[in-house]
């Protein structure tokens, strides 16, 4: 697929640092191995040392000499990441025996490893639950400044390349939080254009959807969205976004011109945020089915670190994707 070619592509480039905390799982350690050898990041794996190398060995994995493997049980390091997480903690009485016993948990270990500048992002979810996976980066990555939420981005390709840019438009949000502030939902716009910028390069231009557009209805809900797009204006001045606007309004030249004339957005979009998660997902979803759209996602942002999560079905191909993604994420914050 040509836009994964070309997130690969320059996630060779960076040369960033990932930790895979879920190092003893099959699907991660072959990710691994194919990641190292297309050169896309540094990898470290967390878990049973021992049992990665024999693993590796039985997989014929070859390129896992070259990743660094840490176990967070028994790493030196261990004790120096217990106390910088009692400092982090200390607002919640977290002990130190406390601190130690979470440290030996893979993915208290990798957010650490971030927190202290020792990787430069984390892709795990191929054995443990969302939840496990971003609870730990709440708590001590944290999003970044002036961002309060995080969201979940998906990248819908499609065979016509007529539709957005060259066959791509960008859907936020899609996974991660069910409704939004007027505040919130202007994060997420701006979240958004910077993610499809440093992600895939495209220049962002952002259309907040609604069932109105300019005023062509009257309710609280749409109220939201036009609030939202001033605020995201004030958040980012530089921000290409218009709302609100239908999505024909928003993606149909023609429509566009009609429903909106001398918008800047509409007709044009490539962006497309949604008032709520359950339309976003929903709207992905009928997308990716009826229209048979590939959609490449979803990818996490918002955070103070590029922290991705997997589906547990996920494939050899979505983990080492993914970690493109993230390297990519990691440059571009």
């Amino acid at each position: 697929m040509e836009i994964l070619n070309k997130i690969k592509e320059s996630a060779r480039m960076h040369k960033k640092r990932i930790v895979l905390p879920e190092g003893n799982e099959d699907r991660t350690l072959k990710a691994a191995d194919i990641i190292i050898g297309e050169g896309l990041a540094q990898i470290t794996l967390l878990g049973n040392v021992e049992e990665i190398k024999k693993k590796a060995s039985e997989f014929g994995l070859n390129n896992i000499a070259k990743a660094t493997l840490i176990d967070p049980i028994s790493n030196p390091k261990k004790d120096f990441y217990a106390d910088m997480l009692v400092e982090i903690r200390k607002s919640k009485g977290l002990s130190k025996e406390e601190a130690l016993k979470l440290i030996e948990d893979p993915l208290y270990y990798a957010v650490m490893m971030i927190k202290n500048g020792d990787a430069d992002g984390e892709v795990a979810g191929a054995m443990n639950s969302t939840g496990n996976v971003l609870r730990p980066a709440f708590q001590i990555v944290k999003t970044l400044p002036g961002i309060s939420v995080v969201s979940g981005v998906f990248f819908m390709i499609f065979a016509d390349k007529n539709i957005g840019d060259n066959g791509i438009l960008v859907f936020a949000d899609c996974a991660v939080h069910p409704d939004p502030t007027e505040r919130e939902l202007a994060e997420i716009a701006v979240m958004t254009a910077k993610t499809t910028k440093a992600i895939i390069g495209l220049e962002p231009r952002v259309a907040m959807l609604s069932f109105s557009t300019k005023g062509s209805a009257k309710h609280p809900m749409c109220d939201k969205v036009i609030n939202a797009t001033r605020i995201a204006k004030e958040i980012d001045p530089n921000i290409k976004i218009d709302g609100e606007l239908q999505a024909d309004a928003a993606i149909v030249a023609a429509i566009g011109k009609s429903k909106a004339p001398g918008s800047p957005i509409a007709g044009n979009a490539n962006v497309l945020i949604f008032p709520t998660l359950e339309v976003g997902n929903i709207a992905y979803k009928l997308v990716q089915r009826l229209a048979g759209a590939e959609a490449v996602g979803p990818v996490l942002q918002g955070m103070a670190a590029p922290i991705n999560d997997l589906s547990r079905g996920c494939s050899v191909d979505d983990i080492v994707n993914l970690v493109a993604i993230t390297v990519n994420q990691a440059a571009g914050k």
